[in-house]
Order: C-alpha cells, then structure tokens, then sequence
C-alpha cells in the first residue's frame, strides 16, 4: 500500500476501533486505488481519501416497540449518510441482529463505488437496526417499522436520502415504512424504494439483484470466449438475491444446484428447475420456511452447518452475507475448476480468498459490481415515481440489463488502463472513485 493510503487506513483504524468489517470494506479500497493515486496527485492535494472515508453524516436511535405480550421492547436504529457527491444518499435497510455501526458503515462506503458505477446520480448511505424480524408477528414487525420511521423520517427524504430494502427488509416492512411516512408528512413522496407495485414500486425491482449478478456473470465470461447456457452453478443464501439467481440462470440455460440457509444447504445435482424451483420460491416466499424442507421433498442432499463451496461447479454466486466464502472455500473452489465468481452479496469473500481468486486468474466479480443491480432499479424506481409512470417489465429488464454491461465495460476498461488487466476489484474500485472524487473536487471543501 502507498504511504498516503497506509496512513489514511491507519486514522481510519484508529477513529473507528472494534469495527472490522468497515476497516476490510477500506483496507480493500484503497489498496486497489494505489495505480490512480500514483498517476493523478491532484486526489491527494485535495485529501480525497481523507474526507470519503469519513460518514457526511451518522445517525444513530433507539427505537422503542411493543410486542405482542404488551411488553416494551427496545432496539437501536442507525442511518450512516457517506457521500452525496453526486446525488441523494441512497443505500438500504438492513434488520438483523448482527446490525451494528461497524457493519452499516462497512455497507454504507460499499454503497459510494456501487452507486457511482450504475451511471445514476446517487450517493451512497446505508441504514438498520439490530431487530430481528424471524419469529415476530405482522403485528410486532408492523409496529417496530412505525417506531422506526418515527426517526427517520427526519433524515430522508426524495431529495435527500431515499434507503431501500436489504436483508430482513423486504415488501412488508418497506410498506409499514412507507405508510408511517406518509402518515407522518402527508406526502407521497417516493422516498422509499421497493415499494409494492399499487403504490409506485417498480417492476423487476425484487429480481433486480439476482438478475444482476447473472448479466455481469455472463459478461465476465465473454471476455473469456464462454458462454452461460450449459453451466453448473452453485449458489448460496435463499433470499431474494438467491431466488433470482436461480431463476435468471434457469431462463439462460444454466443450471443451479445447490441453496443454503442459517442452517445448512441442499445440493441437488439435477438442478433447481421447474416444480422444485416454484417450490422453493412459495417455501420462501409465503411460508418462511427452511431450506431442509426443500431437501425433505425433493430427496435431495442436506448438508447441515454446511456452505456449498466444496461442491464442483462452472459458476458460484455468493449471495447470502458477508465474508461467507473463507480461504479454504476459495482454494476448493479454484481446484474444483471454477470459472466465474460473481457477488451477490456485499463482500461475501474474505481478503485471503479474494486473493486466491485474484491469483488463480478467474473472473472475479467483486459485489459492488456484480451486485449493483438491485440499486441500479431502485434507481430506476425513483426516476419512475418522479415522472408519475411506470414502465413494463421488459423496460425495466432491458435497462437493467443494459446497465451492468456499462458497469462490467467501465471496471474492465478501467483495470486495462490502470494497469491490472482483468482485475475487477481495482477497475470497479477506480471507476467508482473517479466519479465522485472528481465531483467532491469540483464542489469545493464540503
């Protein structure tokens, strides 16, 4: 690492102690930026680095609720503002009990590069709480969301922060958000995204991400004279990302075979199509259930506390959370003769299997690339609530569509100029920066 970036990361290390995951999310950014802080000084002389790994703004809440036996519980609500160089924050919402400062700020700097990559105007943000919506009833969820908003509707707005769904967000508590804002502003603003479609959500927008990580899959192999029809993928995590992964592959011809949970995952060599996949998609979607289920109906291979990377495959979609695929997991997957690894997830490799990617010249689709679809239609949705239409899925497909080739074009064509030739990580890294460090240069010391 250069000296100014080694010293940048060592004040961000020592302003941000007991936050590992922010620390990696920086560490791995600015490694990767050294051949264009080589070649343009003009990014040290104004302190860029300096000033874009520090939050515009950090909000943190308690948010009260009661719960169903009429007791108090409460939680804590957190919304980090990162940059807004070119345009509104916009970053999701994630519930989960391992939500954090550390963990929304390591998503929140993510979200900058991501955001800029889509060629939309929007700055990058991320927010949550350590609430856990498994196990609670509408009820319960319905009032903490309420609870929620009560705060953040002072820090959002359609043309200020528009936040999105992530993990434990999904249609159900974007609509309690949305109808407590409402309630709240009187406005129908459209100042959350991934609304249900009868009050201004955007077709495509719940597949956007997995969709996503399949078109820029399919363009990584171009470059390496393959093609996506006739692989065998093994994909992780059982959400949304998930759902749509498979489902994008099954419509390219490809083939996915395995799917995972907290508890485990399936391996099902025949591929999840047709009956099983619909299968799944209501197990999930309606009944909430558990992966094993899907293994118990179909026969199928349950490999408990188990991740699917040992298993041989073309293609791997992590999709579930962060730094889910280990040294080890990396290792197997380059001896079982992997071709792609394409992101679902926000920076589900660890450094030491980002490495071994890195050496063993696969295609390495780090999230913040491959997984910029989901933003890139929420982007889309918030250009469609602003003219008061609503476009069709294929419109929303084509465009999403066309827009990770233009984020696979940039980082590919920014990594040949910078001098790593193949390399993801540095081209989506440098093409993200650019953009908004020339933008923070252009709009004075703010």
């Amino acid at each position: 690492m250069s000296e100014y970036a080694k010293k940048v990361y060592e004040q961000v290390k020592a302003k941000n102690p007991g936050q590992p995951e922010f620390h990696q999310a920086v560490n791995e950014v600015l490694e990767s930026l050294i051949p264009c802080l080589e070649r343009h000084s003009i990014y040290k002389k104004n302190k860029i680095l300096e000033r874009i790994v520090e939050p515009e703004r950090q909000v943190m809440f308690r948010v009260p609720w009661v719960d169903d036996n009429n007791e108090i519980q409460v939680n804590r609500g957190f919304r980090v503002q990162f940059n807004s160089a070119i345009g509104p924050y916009k970053g999701g919402l994630r519930f989960h009990p391992s939500v954090y400062l550390g963990i929304i700020k390591f998503l929140g700097f993510e979200q900058i590069y991501k955001n800029s990559l889509t060629g939309l105007p929007m700055g990058g943000a991320k927010g949550g709480s350590d609430f856990d919506p498994k196990g609670k009833s509408d009820n319960e969820v319905m009032r903490f969301c309420q609870s929620f908003m009560l705060e953040l509707y002072r820090h959002v707005g359609p043309f200020k922060d528009v936040p999105a769904g992530d993990i434990g967000v999904g249609d159900r508590e974007i609509g309690y958000m949305y109808g407590q804002y409402k309630k709240i502003l009187n406005s129908t603003d459209g100042v959350l995204t991934g609304k249900g479609l009868e009050y201004g959500g955007s077709l495509i927008r719940p597949e956007a991400t997995g969709y996503g990580a399949v078109y820029f899959a399919q363009e990584m192999l171009k470059t390496k004279g393959e093609e996506i029809k006739g692989k065998v993928a093994t994909v992780s995590g059982s959400g949304n990302v998930a759902q749509y992964t498979v489902e994008k592959l099954n419509q390219l011809g490809a083939k996915a075979v395995t799917l995972s949970d907290s508890s485990g995952s399936i391996y099902d060599p025949d591929g999840i199509t047709g009956k099983k996949f619909e299968f799944f998609l209501e197990l999930k979607q309606l009944k909430r259930g558990r992966i094993k289920e899907y293994a118990d109906e179909f026969n199928v291979e349950y490999r408990p506390n188990k991740r699917p990377w040992d298993i041989k495959c073309d293609l791997a979609f992590p999709s579930a959370t962060q730094n889910e695929i280990e040294k080890q997991d990396a290792q197997n997957l380059v001896n079982n003769g992997v071709l792609s690894i394409s992101e679902g997830a926000n920076m589900p490799s660890t450094p030491e299997a980002v490495e071994i990617f890195l050496g063993s010249g696969i295609a390495f689709g780090p999230g913040k690339a491959a997984n910029a679809g989901g933003v890139a239609t929420s982007g889309l949705e918030m250009s469609q609530n602003s003219l008061r239409l609503s476009w069709t899925r294929e419109e929303v497909d084509e465009r999403l569509h066309q827009i990770m080739i233009n984020i696979h074009k940039n980082a590919y064509e920014a990594a040949k100029v910078y001098g790593k030739p193949g390399n993801y990580v540095v081209g989506a890294n440098i093409a993200g920066f650019l953009k908004v460090a020339n933008a923070m240069i252009a709009q004075g010391y703010w």
